[in-house]
């Protein structure tokens, strides 16, 4: 099935690249997509654990969904999230 969540502290296609790299590895997540205009990412997947899984993994790179709280913390670690994915560009 497919997916959308909207996200907060989407900032670049640096943040992109590491949202679209980090959930490729959860097995069974493909099609990532990140809409940087929507703050969106969408993907397909085959139950509600791997949905789960990526909600966790967004939420530990610092892409919390949109109805979560957004703390410092978190906006933190999306500007490390998006700091790596600029330098994999590279």
């Amino acid at each position: 099935m497919q997916t959308s969540i909207a996200i907060q502290n989407l900032k670049c296609g640096g943040c992109a690249a590491t949202i679209t790299d980090e959930l490729l590895k959860i097995e069974k997540v493909t099609n990532v997509e990140v809409i940087q205009e929507k703050d969106t990412v969408l993907f397909r997947h085959d139950n509600q654990e791997q949905r789960n899984l990526v909600e966790k993994k967004l939420k530990d790179l610092g892409y919390p969904p949109m109805e979560d709280e957004n703390g410092l913390m978190l906006k933190a670690k999306s500007f490390v999230s998006c700091a790596r994915g600029r330098i994999s560009k590279i």
